[in-house]
C-alpha cells in the first residue's frame, strides 16, 4: 500500500513554487555545465572532439551535445567540420575582451610594452592577478624565435611565474600564506619552487632588487623577469615582463634586463597616476 501511496504521490501535480524552484535549479546548473565546456575548449588552441569533451567536462555526450548546439546558435562555439572538432567561438572572445576593455590601463601600457620589448629584444608582456591567478591581457611579441609559455587570456598559477612572484613580494606573508593554502605550490619543472621557507627567501630578494625572475620554474629553457605597476594608493595593479629563452636570457643578462623592466614599470606607473610605495 505504501508504494501506491508513493506512487500517486509522485503523480501531483508540482505547485507553481516547487516548479520555479526547479527551473531555477536546472538553469543554474545548465549555465554552470555551458560554462565549464567554453573553459575547457579555452585551454586548448586545437580544439575537441565531442566524445573527448565530454570525457573532459565529466558530462554525458548528449548533453554536451545539446549544450554545444545552444552555445553554437549565439556563436559562443564553433565546429570545424573537416576536422569534426569544436573551439571557441568569436562570441567568447568579444564577451571576454570586455574584460581588456575594462581594464582601461592596457592601451596606455602598449607604448611601453613596446619599449621593453625593443630594449630587451624580448617579448613583453601585461598581466593582472584574478582570483589569485596571473593572467596575461596583452604582449608585445619578440622579433626572435621564442616558446611562449602562455596566451594572451591565459591563466597561470601566482607562485609559478615570474609575474606571479613579482606581484607576491608586495603581499605580507600572511597573504602568500593565504595563497599557498588555497593553490598550493605545484612542481610544474625541475626548477620550480615547492617549500614555502624558498618561495618566501626568494621573495626577500625580489624586494630588495625590485625585480622577479622566473628561472625556467614554469618551463624548461624559458626565463620570464617581472616587475610591479602600482595604482595612485602604491597598491599593486598590474606588472609587467620579458619573456624569452634562456640561451638569450643569460645570467650574465639578467641584471641588466631586470633593471630595465624595473624602470619602465616605474614609467608606467607615473603614466597611469600610479605610486610606488616609499620602500622600494
Amino acid at each position: 500500500m505504501s508504494k501506491n501511496v508513493i506512487r500517486r504521490k509522485s503523480l501531483e501535480p508540482r505547485s507553481p513554487a516547487e516548479a520555479d524552484q526547479e527551473g531555477r535549479d536546472g538553469g543554474v546548473q545548465s549555465v554552470d555545465r555551458a560554462l565549464s565546456i567554453i573553459e575547457t575548449l579555452a585551454e586548448d588552441d586545437e580544439g575537441y572532439r565531442l566524445s573527448d569533451l565530454a570525457i573532459r567536462t565529466g558530462l554525458s555526450a548528449s548533453t554536451v551535445h545539446r549544450l554545444l548546439a545552444t552555445l553554437e546558435s549565439r556563436r559562443f562555439v564553433q565546429f570545424d567540420r573537416g576536422e569534426s572538432k569544436w573551439h571557441v567561438g568569436v562570441r567568447s572572445f568579444t564577451v571576454g575582451a570586455s574584460f581588456a576593455r575594462r581594464r582601461n590601463f592596457s592601451a596606455q601600457a602598449i607604448p611601453y610594452l613596446r619599449k621593453l620589448r625593443d630594449l630587451t629584444r624580448e617579448t613583453a608582456n601585461l598581466a593582472v592577478v584574478d582570483d589569485e591567478f596571473i593572467i596575461v591581457l596583452t604582449r608585445m611579441e619578440s622579433r626572435e624565435i621564442m616558446r611562449s609559455l602562455t596566451k594572451v587570456g591565459g591563466r597561470v598559477p601566482m607562485v609559478t611565474s615570474g609575474v606571479g612572484k613579482a606581484v607576491l613580494a608586495t603581499y605580507s606573508d600572511e597573504d602568500v600564506g593565504a595563497v599557498i593554502r588555497h593553490h598550493g605550490m605545484p612542481r610544474l619543472t625541475e626548477k620550480s619552487i615547492v617549500r614555502p621557507s624558498d618561495l618566501f627567501k626568494e621573495l626577500e630578494k625580489i624586494r630588495k632588487q625590485g625585480f622577479a625572475v622566473d628561472d625556467e620554474e614554469a618551463q624548461i629553457g624559458l626565463r620570464c623577469v617581472a616587475a610591479v605597476v602600482y595604482n595612485a594608493l602604491a597598491e599593486p595593479l598590474a606588472a609587467i615582463s620579458v619573456s624569452g629563452m634562456t640561451s638569450r636570457v643569460t645570467d650574465e643578462r639578467l641584471p641588466e634586463i631586470g633593471q630595465i623592466v624595473r624602470d619602465v614599470a616605474a614609467e608606467l606607473t607615473a603614466a597611469l597616476g600610479g605610486v610606488i610605495p616609499a620602500s622600494r
